[in-house]
């Protein structure tokens, strides 16, 4: 056979739209973006701040006022909400009522200090209200849902940080033209929304004089006032973590490491070098990438390991099938037969079956992780001993770090949605109905039994779970999810991508990555499941599945079939052209 020569390099297509740089321009010249001319002159009007409390009364063209406007418009938002709205106040009467309430809310505060720091604050020049030709008053239409704006379902007052991001430039702009501003907010904020007559849902954050300024000062001037000094950067800058000696919690142990930015840049950047848009592969680009920054580009196979064992929990009548075809499955995968050893098979990869608790005699052929202490149903019982997760995940260790490639991931017992159910509540400290669904061939009857089981079980367990792992999988998880758990970590020392399957699997993949958050730079999600929270368990590895198909087969078929795409996707990023 003829080698098939070297990768063709073509001209690089330049978009006509957007950036048009090239991850190669960038990464000749990363410092390529700095602003045109020198940059002290930002540092100078960074380092003198807004604080103009005096200005000059000559009108300021609506032309630079525009301009002004424009930049503060410019800001970034977050989710681009552009929440910011600008009261632009020429109205003499309007000004002269807020120059009567600062008046009043200045006697207010210096009533509620110290004589020596009233008498300050009282001295301090607050006449801008009234000097300045105009009045900006900055608003936060905030009547948009906060889970309706990216960015703000987990920040709510995000609006309100995007607003003063829209002030500071438009103090940078003010400063640019020559002009001067002040931030007012000797207000009561409901007097000034009242003001201006803002409805309900929109709120204010202060009053901005605008105008040139009568004075240039040269630091701000509550500094200069003697009202308080700067600090040193030094006690204001926090390396890594809040400091435990000022309240702050120890760090948690971490000993595992994800690929350095080194590597994950440089996977992007050979991406960026192919001859089709960046990204043209969607999500099987994103884990072609992960795979990538892990040193894993050349694979071309790989070995799915799947995980049997049996649970006391389906005696609890919470399985639509007999304990016996846990050990029947595992036969079929050993003699390379099963679902997911033919689905393995056709995508290259080789099976290895772990017993790590089948019902009756070791099996034949399958590693031996079987558990040595005694083992719970999870509703009365705790599922296994503190002693037994210390060597299940020690096995697994050793199995993720053996084998070269992919590293797919599988499972098989009856029973073992029930006990993935109850282990997801415990460790997303979930509702357990969010998480308990039918499982393979179940119906309404063993769905409630089930849901009984995992809310036993979760009561039983007690709350904290989701900060110890290791205790949840003793309290409600079973061997050969402790198993691939381990695995997971395993492979992430080894720099192993990992291919995950369903939902029994993600679950234990969320415990290793709690154990070791580094382990999730190597996980591809396989694909979603029909099981109900599987969703929540993908959402909170922050992994989006590359396969959507409904499946219900589990052993590993999904992780097989995805690695199977993972390895095209591979083969594809090696053979496409390259640009120069």
């Amino acid at each position: 056979m003829t080698s098939p020569g070297p990768v063709p390099v073509y001209p690089r297509p330049v978009p006509l739209v957007g950036d048009p740089t090239s991850a190669a321009q960038r990464a000749g010249d990363p410092a390529g973006w700095a602003m045109p001319g020198s940059a002290e002159g930002l540092y100078a009007v960074v380092a003198a701040r807004r604080d103009v409390r005096r200005y000059r009364p000559d009108p300021v063209p609506d032309d630079v006022l525009q301009r002004v406007l424009a930049a503060g418009h410019a800001a970034p938002s977050v989710g681009h909400s552009q929440p910011w709205r600008f009261v632009v106040v020429r109205d003499p009467a309007i000004r002269d009522r807020a120059a009567v309430l600062t008046d009043r809310e200045r006697l207010r505060q210096a009533a509620r200090l110290e004589p020596d720091a009233a008498r300050r604050l009282l001295d301090l020049q607050l006449e801008g209200v009234r000097e300045a030709p105009l009045g900006i008053v900055v608003c936060c239409d905030r009547r948009t849902p906060a889970a309706g704006v990216l960015g703000r379902a987990t920040f709510p007052d995000a609006d309100l940080w995007s607003c003063a991001a829209a002030i500071q430039n438009l103090w940078l702009a003010a400063r640019a033209e020559g002009l001067g501003m002040g931030w007012v907010t000797l207000f009561r904020p409901e007097e000034l929304a009242g003001l201006v007559g803002l409805p309900d849902g929109v709120a204010t954050l202060g009053w901005l004089c605008l105008g040139w300024p009568d004075e240039r000062p040269p630091a701000p001037g509550l500094e200069r006032a003697g009202w308080s000094r700067r600090l040193p950067l030094s006690a204001v800058v926090v390396e890594d973590r809040w400091p435990a000696d000022d309240g702050g919690p120890a760090a948690p142990p971490s000993h595992l490491r994800a690929p350095g930015r080194e590597a994950v840049v440089g996977a992007r950047d050979e991406a960026d070098r192919l001859l089709t848009p960046p990204g043209s592969l969607g999500v099987l680009d994103r884990a072609v990438d992960r795979v990538v920054a892990l040193g894993r580009g050349e694979v071309t196979g790989g070995t799915l390991v799947l995980a049997a064992a049996d649970h006391p929990v389906a005696a609890l009548g919470v399985s639509a099938y007999e304990v016996r075809v846990t050990r029947d499955v595992a036969r079929a995968a050993l003699a390379g037969v099963s679902v997911g050893a033919t689905a393995a098979a056709a995508a290259g990869l080789a099976t290895v079956v772990v017993d790590a608790g089948v019902a009756g005699d070791p099996l034949p052929g399958a590693v031996d992780a079987r558990p040595a202490g005694p083992r719970g149903d999870l509703a009365a019982s705790p599922a296994l001993t503190g002693d037994d997760v210390t060597r299940l995940l020690a096995a697994g260790r050793a199995l993720g770090a053996a084998h070269p490639g992919l590293v797919a991931l599988g499972e098989v017992g009856v029973g073992n949605t029930t006990v993935a159910a109850a282990l997801a509540a415990g460790l997303l400290a979930a509702d357990p109905a969010e998480v308990t669904g039918l499982g393979a061939g179940a119906d309404s009857d063993v769905l409630e039994r089930k849901r009984a089981v995992v809310a036993a079980a979760v009561a039983r367990a007690g709350a904290g779970l989701d900060r110890d792992p290791a205790r949840a999988l003793a309290e409600l998880g079973g061997p050969e999810l402790t198993v691939l758990a381990g695995v997971v970590l395993g492979a992430a020392e080894a720099g192993t991508a990992v291919v995950l399957d369903g939902f029994a699997v993600s679950v234990a993949a969320l415990a290793a990555v709690l154990l070791e958050p580094g382990a999730q730079a190597g996980l591809v999600a396989g694909q979603r499941s029909r099981e109900r929270g599987h969703d929540l368990v993908l959402q909170a590895l922050g992994l989006e599945p590359l396969l959507d198909l409904r499946l219900r087969a589990g052993e590993g078929a999904g992780a097989a079939l995805a690695a199977g795409l993972l390895l095209d996707g591979l083969r594809v990023r090696r053979k496409t052209a390259r640009v120069d």
